[in-house]
């Protein structure tokens, strides 16, 4: 529409311009008019007001912003479901009425006082007339959208009754079948004035949802395997080999979302982000980013919490406020917070721990493994190949049986014993068998 000011790096924004192919002509010839953001118009025509929505999954995310032809269309859309981005649509107010009005008084087979109307509200028609001092006792109004077909058969049966003079449609595809019918037909076109508000209004719109989805975006990840505790206390080496390998699947995942991450501390993730690539990431902040790959690679749990904010200290505050509501409350709760600080989406939160049985089965296990391995002076090492055996399972299963010990504090990874063969080098664990109690220790 208007090209961007010498020096400016604003993106042009897209808009959809979605209607009949006169009316959306005509509101591309009207497009090269001053907008408050550079835009571009891409053209979605159509013969029939019900292929609105087609028309709107076909453009899909190449525009920012949906502008329709009239209200009509974007009915159609919007019952429909497809509107996934910012929409507006030129109104058909009482200067369109107006207008058509004025081309009725000036055909003298036409009295503007007996007339059918569709799709307009009966406050609008009644406001029109009474600028213009007319009655509305003999007008005919049906302020219900529907489709080509029974809104044609509306201002036929009124006319062919000789309660009208003439139809009013804001529908194009009900005036194409009146006027093939023989009805006589003024369509309510929207005005200039109404058409360059609209482009306006849609610029705004686009203008205003970039910004919302390039918002600051403040993610923290808390992983408790890693927290200290007096009564449990792991091996340094063993927590820096895991906050490696965690830091590098927070980096990949990141990467996806154009994100940025730091280690806050021995436990914790920031995540730097915007609300566009969350969103994306999140399926619209349903489910919480991070977890499901962690788990599924690290075998570990974590937390999130998700905060916006006018300012980056703002966003942290409601990240961190989200993430405590999230590990204190059991109840189902949005794990993400707008910069009012209200829950955006509420979403089941990702239980970290199913564990009422997983303490038990751990014990089991490592009984299990005890009493293979007998009594022995020397701490009782294993890896996942001779747990395998022994416990009758995949050396795989076994791998993910023996993480499983290490985060219920059953067992302590020992430093990879690394020898010349090539391979992954063994993992050796060790069991602590104390945790069985005194009779394992008889």
């Amino acid at each position: 529409m208007t090209a961007a000011r010498s020096g400016s790096v604003t993106p042009e924004l897209t808009i959809g311009v979605v209607g009949p192919h006169d009316l959306v002509e005509r509101v591309m010839l009207m497009g090269h008019g001053p907008t408050p953001v550079p835009s571009r118009l891409v053209a979605a025509a159509y013969r029939d007001e019900q292929e609105a929505a087609d028309k709107v999954v076909r453009l899909g995310s190449g525009v920012d912003v949906c502008l329709f032809a009239s209200p009509v269309p974007y009915d159609f859309a919007r019952k429909a479901g497809v509107l996934t981005m910012p929409a507006t649509f030129v109104p058909l107010n009482g200067a369109a009425l107006q207008g058509a009005l004025l081309r009725a008084s000036l055909d003298e087979r036409y009295d503007p006082a007996r007339v059918s109307i569709d799709v307009l509200g009966r406050a609008e028609v009644e406001e029109a007339y009474s600028e213009i001092n007319l009655a509305t006792d003999q007008v005919h109004l049906r302020e219900e959208a529907a489709g080509p077909g029974t809104l044609a058969a509306f201002h036929e049966r009124l006319w062919r009754r000789g309660a009208t003079t003439v139809a009013m449609t804001c529908v194009h595809a009900t005036a194409e079948r009146m006027e093939m019918a023989g009805v006589p037909t003024i369509r309510v076109r929207p005005t200039g004035a109404a058409i360059r508000s609209a482009l306006q209004t849609a610029a705004l719109l686009g203008a205003h949802h970039r910004l919302e989805e390039s918002q600051l975006v403040v993610v923290l990840v808390d992983v408790p395997t890693l927290r200290e505790t007096p009564r449990r206390v792991t091996p340094r080496y063993w927590r820096d080999e895991l906050k490696l390998a965690l830091h590098r699947v927070l980096l990949q995942e990141a990467h996806r979302m154009n994100a940025s991450v730091w280690p806050l501390d021995d436990h914790s993730y920031l995540v730097i982000a915007t609300r566009g690539s969350v969103t994306a990431g999140t399926e619209g902040f349903r489910t919480p980013p991070f977890v499901e790959r962690v788990r599924e690679e690290l075998g570990l749990a974590v937390e999130v919490g998700i905060g916006m904010g006018r300012t980056a200290h703002e966003a942290e505050s409601h990240a961190r406020a989200a993430l405590a509501r999230s590990q204190s409350s059991q109840r189902t709760q949005g794990f993400a917070l707008d910069r009012d600080g209200r829950a955006l989406v509420p979403a089941p939160r990702t239980p970290p721990r199913t564990q009422p049985q997983a303490k038990p089965k751990g014990l089991e296990i490592l009984a299990r493994l005890a009493d293979k391995l007998g009594d022995q002076d020397q701490p009782l090492i294993v890896d996942a190949e001779n747990a395998g055996k022994m416990l009758g399972v995949t050396p795989r299963t076994a791998r993910r049986l023996l993480r499983t010990l290490v985060e219920e504090g059953l067992a302590w990874p020992l430093p990879p014993n690394r020898t010349p063969q090539p391979g992954r080098p063994r993992q050796l664990y060790r069991l602590i068998v104390e945790k069985l109690g005194p009779k394992a220790g008889a």
